[in-house]
């Protein structure tokens, strides 16, 4: 069954204890962290001390996905402030195999995120190694934006790469997730789902997020 991750981007940050709860009520399986650097991608969100501030408030785990350049100076950072999952852009370092070992070093899952325009193969050597990939459906920088339908194709092939190799990997994608496409992407292969604006930005977050896992069940 699919899962759901909403995306702390899109929260009222004045009111995030309360945002988190209603999205924990609602049965959300992770919350979705957008760590940006305004180098890698044209934006600044937030950092280490933030999460780290909403972990003890929060039981559900930490999909902490970092938009930065040389990530690897910042894993211990974001892995002391409660990620359990956290995941670097292919793109982003020069020695991905070595920054992923570093992740996993700590204990903790690792993934690697792809850009649009990025082709899978960029995974070849690391697959055997990682725990999630995450595939851009928008590209990377800003909430709100409109699914790219070319990306479709894409997580095709890298749900039949997976389940051919046996790999034990969630598959994630993060970009125009919305309600209404939801099901259609987890039939794709999804195995989570990243949604931003469209489980925050409702007027009732909590049965948005149930909403998520309703029709998950159904699809079952």
């Amino acid at each position: 069954m699919a899962m759901i991750a909403p995306s702390l981007l899109s929260a009222n940050f004045a009111d995030l204890a309360e945002e988190i709860r209603k999205i924990e009520k609602g049965g959300a399986d992770y919350l979705h962290l957008d760590v940006m650097d305004g180098n890698y991608v044209p934006n600044i969100t937030f950092g280490a001390p933030l999460i780290k501030s909403i972990k003890k408030i929060s039981s559900i785990p930490f999909d902490v996905h970092l938009m930065v350049d040389k990530p690897e100076r910042f894993i211990k950072d974001f892995v002391d402030a409660g990620a359990d999952i956290l995941t670097v852009h292919a793109e982003a370092t020069t020695h991905l195999h070595r920054t992923i070992q570093e992740i996993k070093h700590y204990g903790i899952k690792a993934g690697v995120a792809l850009n649009p325009a990025t082709p899978l193969n960029v995974l070849e050597y690391v697959l055997g190694d990682i725990d999630l990939v995450l595939l851009m459906t928008v590209n990377p920088g800003f909430g709100g934006q409109s699914f790219i339908n070319a990306t479709k194709s894409k997580i095709k092939s890298l749900r039949q790469i997976i389940d051919s190799r046996g790999l034990d990997i969630i598959l994630e994608i993060d970009g125009g997730v919305k309600l209404s496409n939801a099901k259609e992407l987890a039939e794709l292969g999804v195995d989570l789902l990243v949604s931003g604006s469209d489980i925050f930005g409702a007027a009732d977050i909590e049965a948005k997020a149930k909403a998520y896992k309703d029709l998950f069940d159904k699809a079952l």
